[in-house]
């Protein structure tokens, strides 16, 4: 599978870390359990070697529209194909407890809009940047994938089968208003791979965590001709925010050259310089409401808290 323009991704998250993910469906950066921690997908990096999480629908040719539901952080890929169309929507839960074990958890769930289609699923990690060898073992729920102290588990009720390079593939049929789900998960307790939660569980966490984007949103007072850039600014700038500490991350990735062959191909995840983010939240006073003025009131409005540089 070719490289895919850095243009091509969206991105997902639950202010702890993030994931991209290709207009393929393929999610190609993910790093666990924190933005700053060794990855777990890495194939933006290394197509061969760094390790991905793709469903897709139809060849790579296929046309693709991707977009966010409206004034949220879940992502919706769409694949537009002769015999129907797909959609696959992916998203970290958030707006939860700080000790709930679903923010270790990203949900993918696919479906089958129109028509009647195939589905191909494979996940195959690389930890530690592909340095890390690991263990895979199919299971009645799912597949688990353990290397060192962590395990992280793959929930699904679609059969799973080795791909003989320490990941699992898939393939199955949808028709429409069909879906199945998969779930990514630490599972480093052993107590096998867990159960998927009921369609109505998963739904509810879905809506649960579109309910905290809107809510969090819903404190933008900006109404000009550029409210939707806006948004989308204030809601990205948010997902870089490490939430235990309220720093903000230069970049969710590393290692991507300036130029290909370039020096300029250093770690951004960490609290470099946030002033050029926090001025970019101030230019525009009147978005978010204050109660005193001055950046540590936007901070406020922002649910950012103003520190000490620091390492995510």
């Amino acid at each position: 599978m070719s490289y895919q323009p850095i243009e091509n991704y969206g991105i997902i998250g639950n202010m702890r870390t993030v994931a991209l993910v290709g207009m393929n469906g393929s999610m190609d950066w993910y790093c666990y359990p924190r933005f700053d921690s060794p990855s777990v997908f890495g194939a933006i990096l290394d197509d061969k070697k760094g390790g991905r999480f793709q469903i897709s629908a139809g060849p790579d040719e296929v046309r693709h529209k991707q977009f966010y539901w409206p004034s949220t952080n879940v992502l919706v890929t769409r694949f537009l194909l002769p015999d129907g169309i797909v959609e696959l929507e992916d998203f970290m839960p958030a707006g939860l407890p700080s000790d709930s074990l679903e923010y270790h958890r990203i949900y993918r769930r696919v479906r089958c809009v129109r028509g009647a289609v195939r589905i191909w699923v494979a996940c195959r990690p690389a930890f530690d940047y592909g340095r890390q060898v690991h263990e895979m073992a199919i299971e009645t729920n799912g597949a688990t994938f353990r290397s060192g102290s962590l395990t992280l588990a793959l929930s699904t009720a679609v059969p799973l089968s080795d791909d003989g390079q320490g990941g699992v593939s898939a393939e199955f049929a949808l028709t429409e208003g069909e879906s199945q789900t998969f779930i990514l998960g630490e599972n480093s307790d052993g107590d096998g791979v867990p159960t998927l939660p009921s369609e109505e569980g998963a739904e509810q966490l879905l809506r649960s965590t579109v309910k905290f984007w809107h809510d969090w949103l819903s404190g933008c007072t900006y109404h000009g001709r550029w409210r939707d850039q806006v948004h989308r600014s204030a809601l990205a700038l948010k997902l870089l925010t490490f939430e235990p500490t309220g720093a903000i991350i230069a970049a969710p990735t590393a290692s991507l050259p300036e130029v290909i062959g370039g020096v300029r191909n250093w770690d951004y995840r960490y609290n470099v310089d946030a002033r050029c983010r926090l001025y970019s939240l101030c230019i525009s006073a009147d978005r978010f409401p204050r109660r005193s003025g001055g950046l540590p009131a936007l901070a406020r409005g922002l649910r950012v808290q103003a520190r000490p540089q620091q390492r995510a």
